[in-house]
C-alpha cells in the first residue's frame, strides 16, 4: 500500500536521526520499540530500528518510574547539560505538559549546535489524558510550532492525515482505519491541509 507523505516524511526523520548521532533521548518513550520500558510494545513499521539500536545511546526519559525509563525527568527541566545531547525525540508529549514552550527551549538548550529534534503533536484529535499520568492541556498548529521553534536553524513541519482522514480519526469507529480516507484525502487534494490531525516537526539547532 502506498506510504502517506506523512508516513514517508517520519520514517525519513527517523532514520537520519539513528544514523546520525551517537546519543538519543526519547522524552516519554514515544516510540514505543521496548516493551520492557514503556506501556505499549512495538510499533509495526519501525522494524528498522531493532539494527540500530546497538549502535547508539538511545536513552528513555520519563517523568515517573513507572515504565522503566532510563531516567526519572522532566521536560521542563531536562537533567542535561547545555549543548551536551546530539539529538532528541519527543512524540505526543507536548500536549501532556503544562508549558510547551518552555520544553521546546529546554530541548533547545540541550542539544548540541546542529544537532536535531524529531516532535509529533497533535491538533485536531481527541481528547486523551491517562488518569493519574498526565492531562491533556494543549492542540498546536502549524504556526504554534513556527513559534515555538523559532530558535532552531532550521525546522520542517509536515501535516499528519489530510482533512478527511482527520475528521473521521475522530470518530472511534473510524480512528484506526483512516487509510481509505487518506486515500479519498489524495483524490481530492485535502491531503497536505492544515485542518489535520498532528504535526510531525524536525528541527536542527
Amino acid at each position: 500500500m502506498q506510504k502517506e507523505t506523512w508516513e514517508v516524511f517520519r520514517e525519513s526523520k527517523l532514520k537520519q536521526i539513528f544514523a546520525d548521532n551517537n546519543k538519543i533521548i526519547d522524552i516519554g518513550g514515544g516510540l514505543r520499540i521496548d516493551p520492557a520500558r514503556n506501556n505499549r510494545g512495538k510499533v509495526a513499521g519501525l522494524e528498522w530500528i531493532d539494527e540500530r539500536l546497538d549502535k547508539v545511546d538511545y536513552v528513555v526519559m520519563d517523568k515517573v518510574a513507572d515504565y522503566n525509563p532510563d531516567i526519572v525527568g522532566d521536560i521542563h527541566d531536562l537533567p542535561f547539560a547545555d549543548n551536551s545531547i546530539d539529538a532528541i525525540i519527543c512524540i505526543a508529549v507536548l500536549e501532556h505538559v503544562e508549558e510547551p514552550q518552555k520544553a521546546v527551549r529546554e530541548m533547545y538548550r540541550v542539544l548540541k549546535p546542529g544537532g536535531s529534534c524529531f516532535i509529533y503533536a497533535p491538533f485536531l484529535f481527541y481528547y486523551h489524558p491517562m488518569k493519574g499520568y498526565y492531562g491533556d492541556y494543549y492542540r498546536f498548529t502549524r504556526q504554534g510550532f513556527e513559534y515555538m521553534t523559532r530558535d532552531f536553524t532550521t525546522v520542517e513541519i509536515q501535516n499528519v492525515m489530510g482533512a478527511t482522514a482527520t475528521v473521521m480519526n475522530l470518530f472511534p469507529l473510524f480512528s484506526k482505519k483512516t487509510k481509505v480516507f487518506q486515500w479519498i484525502d489524495r483524490l481530492v487534494k485535502k491531503s497536505d491541509s492544515d485542518q489535520t490531525s498532528a504535526y510531525d516537526v524536525f528541527c536542527v539547532k
